[in-house]
């Protein structure tokens, strides 16, 4: 790869002190994005680069990163104060001798890099054969260049940048409300890679910050995380997300000091409405995420009162290493997957922040959902995770009772204490504080499905898809929802989806088996809840309960009597997992061991509890009286 700065030498003649000092700026832009992609840095001349990658997909993805990063550096500076860059790539074999590369291949990048256009990229032929496929990033063809000391003719190709041009609106590009919003990933220019946390903790707090915001409705973290690292354009972003109004920008962090820079941009009509540069201290942050939410409703012309203004003003906290200690467990949670090693970490990240500041409500509610997911996936019995939850929960209230989260982790406690009414009080309050809550509409789906509510968990469902539609997580939610509900035609639509995006979705597999069962395509849909079950390792008891559902509908009753042989094992063993138990008796038919085990479920207080009036493996036991009176038990009156 060769970079090299455009009107340099002018420049140099013109104001050599100033040509300097944007060489420096380049070069600190550059070298973390090089870091990033695995380029060797062979060696600077003046003000360009020369740089080697292992492989051509490294190179190209790190051009772009390169090209885009600079435009991000260049919002909101004055024209003779940016950086403009020319990049030229091209693969092949190279000598090396004493730390420096040479060779034809060197010869080929360092004259194709001029053919590159102010902020854009070149790439040869080889390139491109090596690339296709491999990389989201438009190559065009600008056709076969003459190039000095080369004998052959080079097919030359450029970069479609997503800022090129705009799409126009047709109706296959139709135009979207600019009050449905994305806030895209920032652009990571921060050199440590062990920070990478930052990037990502401000991305999730400026959505936040914005979901704060009347009137807007802000496509969830969950959603826009993909978008990190991948050049696409604003129309194409648009259509997937259904947004009118994209917000984009950096961020880079040294020693105390950060720099956000960050543009709105109007999705239908790719037009810049906004950008602005924050050069601030780190105890700033939260001043940064408050004047951007602002500037953003000024943008789009909505008119803030002063309780909005003031909510959206409000700093959770005043120390900033206990802001970091809290998005490194975000980070943590986020990517635990459900592993009690990732969810135990994050824990810990939440632990001390709340040592450094014990009045910063965030860090708490984090531990609550930690504490409910190792209950939830049956890691530590449910009574010792909720009576942390139950302190954890009062603790955020009584610090804050505005804040969304601190409600939703004391519905979580009202699920265990078994009171319906209360945990949907606390979930529609959490709504109302914030209603592009999508853990707050998956709460409130759950609710009204357990109770039989289904147009109404309807409505949340739909919600919850219009605010996360390319998250794994809540299509799974929304999916489950759905089967449980009856829908069982648009569960399969979407846990297809969701197996497209990652085949290895075991959850997605396993309930996608489920619904052929229910369509009684027993035989298939066994074997891909037999599939999920083994990539599991068999250490999900809520996925093995599922098979003596579906052997006992293929009549093959005895080897469902040995897989609920294998969760009570599984409960002497570990001393959780009652209502897994109960769901397998309950499946092949043997009523009194299914209610004794529902008893020792009650008694456990198993966060699925209320789920048992929807669970298909209690259909052998609806027309016993004691199934009715067991769900009044829990609130659920479904008579």
């Amino acid at each position: 790869m060769f970079t090299d700065m455009v009107g340099y030498t002018a420049l140099g003649q013109k104001n050599e002190s100033l040509s300097l000092a944007l060489v420096e700026e380049q070069r600190k832009v550059i070298r973390p994005i090089l870091a990033r992609h695995y380029g060797r840095e062979v060696k600077t001349m003046g003000d360009a680069f020369l740089v080697e990658f292992p492989n051509a997909v490294d190179a190209v993805r790190c051009a772009y990163d390169i090209q885009r990063a600079v435009r991000e550096f260049n919002l909101s500076l004055e024209s003779d104060m940016r950086i403009h860059l020319r990049i030229g790539v091209h693969v092949g074999e190279v000598v090396e001798s004493q730390g420096d590369i040479s060779g034809d291949a060197v010869n080929v990048a360092s004259r194709i890099e001029p053919l590159a256009e102010d902020g854009g990229v070149c790439v040869t032929s080889h390139v491109f054969d090596f690339v296709r496929g491999k990389v989201d990033l438009p190559l065009m063809s600008i056709g076969s260049k003459e190039l000095k000391n080369v004998t052959a003719p080079v097919e030359v190709y450029r970069m479609v940048m997503p800022w090129d041009k705009a799409i126009p609106q047709t109706e296959a590009n139709p135009s979207f409300d600019s009050h449905r919003i994305a806030v895209l990933p920032l652009v990571d220019m921060i050199p440590d890679p062990a920070e990478e946390y930052f990037a990502d903790g401000m991305t999730e707090e400026l959505i936040s910050a914005v979901s704060k915001v009347p009137e807007l409705s802000v496509i969830s973290h969950t959603s826009v995380t993909g978008y990190k690292n991948r050049a696409k354009q604003a129309a194409e972003i648009s259509r997937e997300l259904k947004v009118g109004t994209l917000l984009e920008g950096s961020v880079r962090k040294a020693g105390n000091r950060v720099r956000v820079a960050v543009q709105l941009i109007d999705a239908n009509s790719d037009r810049h409405l906004w950008a602005e540069n924050y050069d601030r201290n780190l105890e700033d942050v939260f001043a940064i995420q408050s004047e951007i939410a602002q500037s953003v409703a000024g943008a789009l012309k909505i008119h803030l009162l002063g309780r909005d203004l003031d909510y959206i003003k409000r700093a959770p906290t005043t120390d900033q290493l206990a802001h970091d200690l809290y998005m490194k467990g975000q980070n943590r949670l986020a990517r635990s997957g459900g592993s009690e090693d990732g969810l135990m970490a994050a824990l810990g990240y939440f632990e001390q922040a709340v040592q450094r500041d014990t009045r910063y409500v965030a860090p708490y509610c984090g531990m609550a959902f930690a504490y409910y997911l190792l209950a939830f996936h049956e890691m530590i019995p449910s009574k010792e995770a909720f009576a942390k939850i139950d302190e954890l929960a009062k603790r955020a209230l009584e610090l804050d009772d505005s804040s969304p989260d601190a409600h939703l982790s004391m519905a979580l406690v009202l699920v265990y204490q078994m009171d319906p009414k209360g945990v949907l009080k606390e979930v529609e309050r959490a709504l109302e504080l914030n209603p592009n809550s999508v853990v707050g509409h998956t709460f409130a789906a759950v609710q009204f499905v357990n109770s039989r509510q289904f147009q109404k968990a309807h409505s949340e469902i739909q919600r919850m898809l219009e605010l996360d539609p390319l998250s794994e997580h809540t299509m799974n939610d929304a999916a489950t929802q759905y089967l449980y509900s009856g829908e069982t035609d648009r569960a399969i639509d979407l846990y297809k989806k969701i197996l497209e995006m990652d085949p290895g979705n075991s959850f997605a597999l396993g309930n996608l088996g489920l619904c052929y069962v229910r369509k009684g395509l027993h035989e298939a849909g066994f074997e891909e809840m037999r599939k999920s079950v083994e990539m599991e390792g068999r250490s999900n008891p809520n996925s093995l309960a599922d098979l003596p559902y579906a052997l006992s509908k293929m009549g093959r009753v005895e080897e469902a009597r040995k897989v609920v042989a294998e969760l009570v094992e599984r409960y002497q063993d570990h001393g959780t997992g009652a209502a897994s138990v109960a769901r397998g008796y309950a499946a092949i038919g043997e009523r009194d061991k299914a209610f004794e085990w529902m008893e020792k479920a009650y008694e456990e207080h198993a966060p699925m509890l209320r789920s048992f009036s929807v669970d298909f493996n209690f259909e052998e036991v609806h027309s016993d009286p004691r199934y009715l009176a067991f769900l009044k038990r829990l609130g659920l009156d479904i008579t």
